[in-house]
């Protein structure tokens, strides 16, 4: 994840003054004061200032000309008022919202965006307008809004890494990695021999399926003595899809033995065990990173899902149960998507397996899910009978288990497809009640609720809202396990400027 300093928008007299003189003053003193301006002479220019405005309170120059003295004196609070005097005033006065849009800016404040886009929609093409509000947005985790500005501002910004990589990131988000690559190149050029630029290049690179050149971007970081244990990570990874197994699986384990204190080395692991069918050995390095991390939610998945793959469904229920208890919030997508994975190898065959245990434990709740999971990933649809024994296993293992939120989740699901949209609400409003951060029951009663346009109480903002929190928090939560995590590049480069 990047953490960036705060950037500051740097407004010069070259660009202030000339839209005041457009304007014109009540005063022939205007001169006077932008000389003054012009030669540095701050407290001159706001003692002349000062003096023409008890003639003329309610001239916008005049008290533009004041926010710009006050500002430049270090004196914000004033100068801010002063801008929006003018703007009380005359409301579309450029000079006056680009001052005050800076230092809104400067202080980190959000009513910078509303007179940010007032400057864009008087001036579409203005860049430095632009680069800011793709700065707001970044903050905002808006990355649609963010790489819409970027693109904009991207002349601008060419040569600031810290606006670059903010860019970069937002485009990596968003599935663009292509596009990524090249922005972390720049930066990678900009910046040759700082090993997080380049890191953060291998991420895309790899993202965009170009695992011969993350390999290559990452030797001389490999060479580093110790070696990132990320960096590590990342590599093997980039080993894996070009089908160099035993050198991905040196890379992890030396990751694994320099920082064992860290699940996603070992949730890697297990998968890289997964994809070459070693089943045994990933459940035997998993069960290790328990000793080291015995609550780490994702590594209980992570074997659970192996635990499934051998017909050990006991094993498995009782490794998913744990997840939920630990990490009830974040456990239920986690599983299915691991679930997933494993029934795309061979749906057939899982269905196959599933069902030959059903008949020795028909009453076991964690079979019903399994084989309702299955059958839906199978893509069926709402009229077929496979949907419909989905919908029936589905039913049969919440009324084996009440408490089983999985099962709530994908009952809530199966609902909202086939139409029954109250019976889905009912499914997803139960999840949450047994776990109030499940993002998946909220997903799916958010859905239902638009679907039946039946929101009388009018709680469709603050859900939406909240999804929004939980996703936010679970991006925080992942981003020191994440193996695509990137990182800032230590610049003191941090000025979004106007070009000479």
């Amino acid at each position: 994840m990047y953490h960036f300093k705060p950037l500051v928008f740097v407004l010069g007299v070259t660009l202030i003054l000339p839209a005041l003189a457009q304007q014109g003053s009540k005063s022939n003193a205007a001169h006077s004061i932008e000389a003054a301006l012009r030669g540095g002479e701050s407290a001159k220019a706001l003692e002349l200032v000062e003096s023409e405005l008890q003639q003329y309170p309610r001239d916008a120059t005049l008290l533009a000309l004041k926010g710009i003295a006050l500002s430049r004196l270090g004196r914000d609070k004033e100068a801010l008022s002063a801008y929006n005097s003018a703007l009380n005033i005359s409301p579309d006065y450029l000079a006056a919202l680009e001052g005050a849009a800076e230092l809104e800016y400067k202080a980190g404040s959000s009513r910078a965006v509303p007179l940010l886009n007032r400057i864009v929609k008087l001036r579409p093409e203005d860049p430095t307008s632009h680069a800011m509000l793709g700065v707001i947005a970044y903050k905002q985790h808006d990355c649609a809004t963010a790489v819409k500005h970027f693109r904009v501002s991207q002349q601008l910004i060419g040569s600031q890494t810290s606006a670059l990589a903010q860019y970069a990131s937002c485009l990596i988000e968003l599935q663009q990695p292509e596009d990524a690559v090249a922005i972390f190149q720049k930066i990678q050029n900009l910046q040759p021999e700082d090993p997080h630029g380049r890191y953060n290049l291998a991420v895309a690179q790899l993202s965009a399926h170009r695992a011969k050149d993350a390999v290559a971007t990452l030797q001389p970081l490999l060479q580093a003595q110790p070696p990132d244990t990320d960096v590590l990570d990342l590599a093997s990874s980039a080993y894996e899809e070009i089908g160099d197994t035993p050198q991905a699986v040196t890379l992890l384990r030396q990751a694994i033995v320099l920082d064992p204190k860290k699940p996603r080395y070992y949730v890697d692991f297990a998968a890289i065990s997964f994809n070459h069918e070693s089943f045994q050995v990933g459940i035997d390095m998993v069960g290790a990173g328990m000793k080291q991390i015995p609550n780490a939610a994702s590594l209980y998945v992570a074997r659970g899902i192996l635990y499934v793959q051998l017909g050990q469904f006991e094993n498995a229920e009782a490794d998913f149960a744990t997840a939920t208890r630990l990490d009830p919030g974040q456990t239920s997508g986690s599983v299915a998507e691991g679930l997933a994975l494993i029934q795309q190898s061979n749906l057939d065959q899982a269905l196959s397996t599933v069902r030959s245990q059903l008949k020795a434990h028909p009453k076991d709740a964690f079979l019903q899910y399994l084989q309702a999971q299955i059958l839906f990933q199978q893509g069926a649809d709402p009229d077929t009978p496979q949907f419909k024994e989905a919908l029936a296993s589905a039913i049969l293992s919440t009324q084996l288990n009440p408490e089983f939120v999985l099962a709530r989740d994908l009952l809530g699901n199966l609902y909202l497809k086939a139409g029954q949209i109250e019976k889905s609400i009912e499914q997803s409003r139960h999840a949450m009640q047994l776990s109030p951060t499940d993002q998946e029951a909220l997903y799916h009663l958010i859905q239902a609720l638009r679907h039946s346009g039946k929101d009388t109480k009018g709680e469709l903002p603050a859900l939406v809202k909240r999804l929004a929190v939980l996703r936010q928090e679970s991006r925080a939560a992942e981003a020191s396990g994440t193996r695509y995590r990137l990182y800032e590049p230590e610049s003191q480069g941090t000025e979004i400027t106007q070009p000479k």
